[in-house]
């Protein structure tokens, strides 16, 4: 007891025994002057006993206050997650549906607000704060990110740790009730986030300060506000198990971009491929232009369209398998240098390098040729594989786990298709300008009996070729190499050879066995145009639908005048596959088309949670 206090008790007790002798000395009946009346019980008490009261009094009310405003203790939440946790998908999704309707009816907060506004970029924290010592803060810089919760660890009710990544940046969010700045208690900014949530956070860079003498701390952000900007209505899969599942991945492309780095390392690849052939050509004097998707006649390629009906012309269109016929006439026109990188749809088979809707880079340069093509083409591809692997030698593995090492540098090989042909079937094959006949289409059955290849049907002389082709020449093609001489009636737009009969001025780039390129001299003479049409109508009429269509828009802009020109086409989807070291097409496209799914209902969050539609007038395009 301190010598204040004693004091007091000393002067209390003095005044109790003055108290007591003057209630002996009353007269009986009478009452003492010193006597004092309790407003609250209306008794007459003592001056000491009076004072005792109103202290006590003022205790309990001071109590009374602290209780009013004290929050109540939050439930035991980590108690609360692994409950949620053993829930299924649908349990989860029903109860986190109904928890976010509450919150936006009740308003305090929104779940999902208008605006947060990001003041600091995320991927650059670790490079300006990764020199902070052990406990180290910088309150002085205030930031505000934006990024989605992967991990959630409670310690009290009065510290979290959020682990969450934006951008492919990943950081630790520290938040203290201690530290928050928030009009909002702290229990109602946290106790209603979940992983997957997207969140605004504001706070300071700082290294966490641990117990332990060899823990150097965490580069973390110091949060003095969080603010849920949208919640996540899903289960996200657990960090351990991961998302690993293919199709599921392809089906769900949004969680496999959430939930796997190397999917969101692809893209940007990507991105920077595309990104690298559009500089290419642009800086070479080059114009990029629009053609169209849907045409009267799809041609350019050897492929079966798709095709759909414009209601209002009553006329059937087909999407464009190719992009050649509408440049060169471009060419024709006076834009001597032109490209195009856009969607073709084909109406063909899936697998692990096609797919119905894919990505090409198609150029014309006039007054050039194939070799001047081969060069350009050794040119960009070179400088590209260097600008985004950083190296001219890559890995590429197949779905066998067969590993190719390529090289990119050039000067690449070069192949002729009908010596090496000769070559592996052991015979000589006939002449170039014989090659289109029925006779040759015998031999070629003959050989195909004899190689023990199978051809699917219809078997047109272009189609055995090109089989034999992929069995004997492109299976050696495992660094970049040129396939030339190719035969007249397999190349309709391609220009006849200079030198050798029957075959045509053309190449196509294979690497790992797959074609990346096709490009040739184009063929600018309106007469001979007609009649490599005329065949293909042939080869269609043998039951090829794949064959091309005559093009009376295309042959009538080349009686023009085509100038000497120079054609390609790249595969920009192969390319990707081969520069991520990713063996299927579907990893490399954003949304692969993919077989329906068995019908099956899913629960929808406005039903779960009642949610009824506004009222929406449809106003038809102007």
């Amino acid at each position: 007891m301190s010598a204040e206090q004693a004091a007091e008790a000393v002067k209390d007790a003095v005044q109790t025994v003055t108290d007591n002798v003057q209630k002996l000395t009353t007269t009986e009946g009478g009452t003492t002057p010193n006597l004092l009346l309790d407003e609250v019980t209306g008794e007459h008490v003592s001056k000491t006993e009076l004072k005792k009261r109103q202290k006590q009094r003022e205790k309990e009310k001071q109590k009374a206050e602290r209780e009013a405003t004290r929050q109540a203790p939050p439930q035991p939440k980590r108690k609360a997650e692994e409950d949620e946790e053993k829930l299924n998908a649908n349990q989860y999704f029903e109860i986190r549906s109904r928890a976010i309707k509450r919150m936006k009816e009740a308003g305090n907060p929104h779940p999902y607000p208008h605006k947060f506004k990001v003041t600091y970029d995320l991927r650059n924290f670790e490079k300006e704060y990764g020199h902070l010592k052990k406990g180290e803060l910088v309150k002085e810089k205030v930031i505000q990110i934006g990024c989605r919760i992967y991990n959630i660890r409670t310690s009290g009710e009065n510290l979290r740790f959020y682990e969450v990544a934006v951008d492919g940046a990943e950081i630790q969010i520290m938040a203290q009730n201690l530290e928050s700045t928030s009009k909002t208690p702290f229990a109602e900014q946290h106790d209603h986030l979940r992983r997957g949530d997207i969140i605004g956070v504001i706070g300071y860079p700082g290294r966490t300060s641990p117990k332990r003498a060899d823990n150097p701390g965490e580069l973390s952000i110091f949060a003095q506000e969080v603010i849920l900007l949208a919640p996540c209505l899903h289960q996200i899969p657990s960090e351990h198990y991961g998302f690993k599942d293919q199709e599921e991945r392809y089906r769900n492309r949004h969680l496999d971009l959430i939930m796997n780095k190397s999917t969101v390392e692809t893209f940007k690849t990507r991105s920077r491929i595309v990104k690298y052939i559009r500089n290419y050509f642009d800086t070479n004097g080059f114009y990029e232009v629009e053609t169209p998707i849907l045409l009267k006649n799809a041609g350019g390629a050897t492929a079966k369209p798709f095709f759909t009906d414009h209601n209002d012309l009553k006329m059937t269109l087909a999407l464009r398998i190719a992009t050649e016929l509408p440049l060169k006439q471009l060419v024709v026109g006076g834009i001597n240098r032109v490209y195009e990188i856009g969607r073709q749809f084909r109406n063909e088979g899936i697998d692990l390098t096609h797919n119905p809707e894919f990505t090409t880079c198609e150029y014309y340069e006039a007054f050039a040729d194939v070799y001047d093509v081969m060069e350009r083409t050794e040119e960009l591809v070179e400088g590209m594989v260097k600008e985004v692997c950083g190296s001219l030698q890559t890995k590429f593995t197949t779905q066998t786990g067969e590993v190719y090492e390529v090289n990119w540098a050039k000067p690449w090989k070069r192949i002729e298709m009908i010596p090496a042909l000769e070559e592996a079937c052991g015979e000589t094959f006939p002449p170039g300008d014989e090659l289109h006949t029925d006779a040759t289409n015998e031999f070629l059955k003959r050989m195909l009996k004899k190689t023990g290849v199978d051809c699917t049907p219809p078997l047109t002389n272009a189609r055995m070729l090109d089989t034999l082709v992929g069995e004997f020449i492109e299976e050696k093609c495992i660094n970049p190499t040129f396939i030339t001489g190719h035969p007249q009636m397999m190349s309709p737009l391609a220009k006849y050879h200079r030198e050798k009969t029957g075959l045509c001025e053309r190449f196509e780039a294979f690497v790992c066995k797959k074609e990346i390129v096709n490009a040739y001299t184009e063929l600018n003479d309106p007469f001979d145009q007609r009649l490599r049409f005329e065949e293909q109508a042939r080869q269609k009429a043998q039951g090829d639908d794949e064959a091309q269509v005559l093009d009376e828009t295309f042959l009538t802009a080349i009686e023009y005048g085509l100038p000497p020109t120079g054609g390609w086409g790249m595969g920009i989807d192969r390319m990707v596959m081969f520069l991520t070291n990713k063996y299927s097409i579907k990893e490399v496209l954003t949304f692969p088309m993919m077989k329906p799914e068995p019908n099956a209902e899913k629960p929808k969050a406005a039903e779960i949670t009642g949610v009824e539609p506004l009222p929406v007038e449809g106003i038809t395009h102007k």
